[in-house]
């Protein structure tokens, strides 16, 4: 098969390879899985330079989910060649290959209406969304949200899913493409933090009461700015790091306003509370179905496209999700 390799730790468009390799044999408690898509997540890149909560050491394949069709299973698991699902990948054959390994005890099986496409462009941003909203953030139909970043994968996925639960959704993103992007995506004031002032912008749109939700998967300078317009009793959900930098609050502040400051890390449910992540993927589901919600796909690209699309992601040129199908 061929895979996307890395070697050595770096920016992935740097040091990885395409190289035709073996088949690898899952493990116990995984499966081999035919890749039918991959989503590219920042994570990917973070981890490509060891940068990332979950440090893998090389060699290995990014990739961090990918859905398909089981071809081999390990032992211990019940899953069955044939059926098709999506999830987490693991032993270092991620996403980026024609074939990958996937956790079984962290894999969903596809509802036959739900294609992989589909599948993969949701696992994480509306998963990532759906817990940081309803799991972490306790949101409540009627109250106000301010999403960053909300043209990327898991901003676009808060975006639509505040507005599902009856929320007021202020969205901020960088550019006229991606301000027009927060647009079609139905979020009822949209700020472009390229050109206007964030914090007066929100301020006034709030009648200066700030927001009850703060959804910030940036981090860096916007984190500041964003903890400021929390309201009283508020909750920053501290989503990721896209931005490279990890930033500190004043406790004094957090204090004062008497808001809360929520990390929001979807894999711990794994071990920690599987059951939940089930839940989560059953309404998403259902919200998809219903044409509630709908992955945010700007692009679907092949295999040699990879490094390129990853380069993108970094640099930000890129909107909702970019798909590899093989």
């Amino acid at each position: 098969m061929k895979a996307w390799r890395l070697s050595e730790l770096g920016l992935p468009w740097d040091v990885l390879t395409l190289e035709e390799v073996a088949s690898p044999e899952p493990s116990p408690g995984t499966v081999r899985i035919r890749v039918e898509a991959t989503d590219l997540n920042f994570a990917d890149i973070l981890q490509c330079q060891g940068t990332y909560q979950e440090k893998r050491r090389p060699p290995f394949t990014p990739g961090m989910s990918a859905a398909g069709e089981v071809v081999a299973v390990g032992a211990g698991v019940a899953l069955e060649v044939g059926q098709r699902l999506v999830g987490s990948t693991a032993d270092g054959w991620g996403g980026y290959a024609e074939e990958a390994v996937v956790r079984a005890d962290g894999a969903h099986l596809l509802p036959p209406d739900i294609d992989a496409r589909s599948a993969a462009g949701m696992h994480v941003t509306h998963g990532t969304a759906w817990f940081a909203l309803h799991r972490r953030g306790h949101l409540q139909p009627g109250e106000t949200v301010l999403v960053l970043a909300a043209a990327g994968g898991v901003g676009a996925a808060a975006v639509q899913l505040a507005k599902a639960h009856g929320c007021r959704v202020l969205a901020a993103a960088g550019g006229p493409d991606k301000v027009e992007t927060c647009r079609r995506l139905g979020a009822d004031a949209v700020i472009d933090y390229t050109n206007d002032d964030l914090y007066a912008t929100v301020m006034a749109a709030t009648d200066g009461r700030g927001v009850d939700v703060v959804y910030d998967p940036v981090g860096g300078g916007y984190f500041d700015i964003a903890r400021r317009l929390v309201a009283f009793e508020g909750r920053l959900l501290v989503v990721g790091f896209a931005s490279g930098t990890i930033p500190s609050a004043p406790m004094n502040h957090v204090l004062v306003k008497n808001y809360s400051i929520v990390g929001v890390h979807m894999g711990a449910y794994r071990t920690q509370a599987p059951e939940v992540i089930d839940r989560c993927y059953e309404q998403l589901w259902e919200l998809q179905r219903s044409g509630t919600v709908e992955p945010l796909i700007s692009a679907t690209i092949g295999l040699a496209d990879v490094p390129d699309a990853l380069r993108g992601l970094f640099n930000r040129t890129t909107t909702g999700r970019v798909v590899f199908a093989p």
